[in-house]
């Protein structure tokens, strides 16, 4: 699956109006019950990145290519998902395979949309989607145990990793996920993971659904949603699905216009977008000509002849150099040649680090 941000959250949350408003597209069926979703929406969604508009100005492209993000909707998990209740085995597996979760969260009260719990209770919503991922980990980590305690007998690296999972699942049964371990991102935890991909370990957003009213100012369920999330340092966007979905079909300055008259100055989708390519550890540099505009994604602190790569594995092998151009000093200056002129290209090897925005071309023989 790749790079995925897997949305997940109780039925009826909003997680497919969501994830429609994501993916600009009504490709993921939205009703009043739960369930509604069965199979995992994929969808694949631009990064709304400024500077390429821009750069677009100065160069005038025939097209304009943006990065992009995995979205996948998981359907709505609910108690009992790690035993199989409401199809949960099947979710489960699917979040396993995305890297970072978007956990929608319902802030809004609305009698004529059903709440699987019976209320409004958005930290006893999160508890109950967490703790299920708690408990699929201690099941999967359990398996590697049985696994490991015949290896433990012959191979010291073997016994290693297995004093670890027993440690690190007493350390799950007690409520806790695998991000707080005071040993989380060592090289025994990493190995360990490799192949578990444990649910606990993966980032979490949470994204708080509100009503129209809420957009402005915060209402009393995303406070506690905001202080749940202080706890763990994690991201909160605030966002109504609803208004996501209408602002779909407006041109940019309408959309702008509607906003700030919600007191809002960023859609909640631009906001998850972005800081979800952020929390995969993902950036983008630019190629500028008057074919195409375009960003490529790439890892943070990739080098020059790995940031090639990803236009073609050639340009990797037979690297040369990169003539770099910051995007600042390029847009100052009006112009690639202009930029030139005024020295701000730079030529840059095989140990050069890519900076966010750089505009680069490279020189290549195979």
């Amino acid at each position: 699956m790749g790079l995925a941000i897997g949305l997940v959250g109780l039925p009826n949350v909003g997680k497919s109006t969501t994830f429609n408003a994501l993916t600009k597209a009504q490709n993921a069926e939205a009703a009043n019950y739960p369930f509604c979703t069965i199979e995992p929406n994929k969808a694949v969604v631009p990064v709304p990145d400024k500077r390429l508009v821009e750069l677009s100005k100065i160069v005038n492209p025939e097209r304009v290519q943006y990065s992009t993000l995995d979205f996948v909707d998981i359907a709505g998990l609910v108690k009992g998902a790690s035993k199989g209740e409401g199809l949960g085995n099947k979710f489960l597996s699917n979040i396993r395979e995305t890297e970072v979760i978007l956990h929608i969260v319902r802030c809004f009260d609305d009698d004529n949309v059903v709440h699987t719990e019976g209320s409004i209770d958005p930290l006893r919503d999160i508890e109950i989607i967490e703790t299920e991922l708690i408990f699929a980990d201690i099941d999967v980590l359990q398996t590697r145990i049985d696994r490991l305690k015949k290896q433990a007998k012959a191979d010291k690296d073997a016994k290693v990793l297995f004093d670890y999972a027993n440690e690190l699942a007493e350390f799950l049964a007690d409520g806790n996920m695998a991000r707080a371990h005071k040993d989380f991102g060592s090289d025994t935890f990493t190995e360990l993971n490799r192949d578990l991909r444990l649910l606990t370990s993966k980032e979490i957003m949470y994204g708080a659904n509100v009503d129209e009213d809420s957009l402005s100012q915060d209402n009393k369920y995303v406070a506690l949603v905001r202080e749940h999330a202080a706890k763990t340092s994690s991201e909160v966007v605030k966002l109504c699905s609803k208004i996501e979905e209408e602002l779909i079909g407006l041109e940019d300055d309408e959309a702008a216009e509607m906003l700030e008259e919600l007191g809002a100055s960023e859609s909640g989708l631009d906001q998850i977008i972005h800081k979800g390519f952020d929390k995969l550890g993902l950036m983008s540099y630019f190629t500028a000509g008057v074919k195409e505009v375009r960003a490529w994604t790439i890892r943070k602190g990739s080098t020059a002849p790995k940031a090639a790569a990803v236009i073609h594995n050639d340009f990797e092998k037979g690297f040369i150099r990169a003539e770099v151009i910051g995007y600042d000093d390029y847009i100052e200056a009006g112009s690639e040649s202009a930029a030139k002129d005024a020295g701000k290209m730079r030529l840059e090897g095989k140990e050069y680090i890519v900076q966010d925005g750089d505009i680069m071309h490279f020189r290549f023989n195979v």
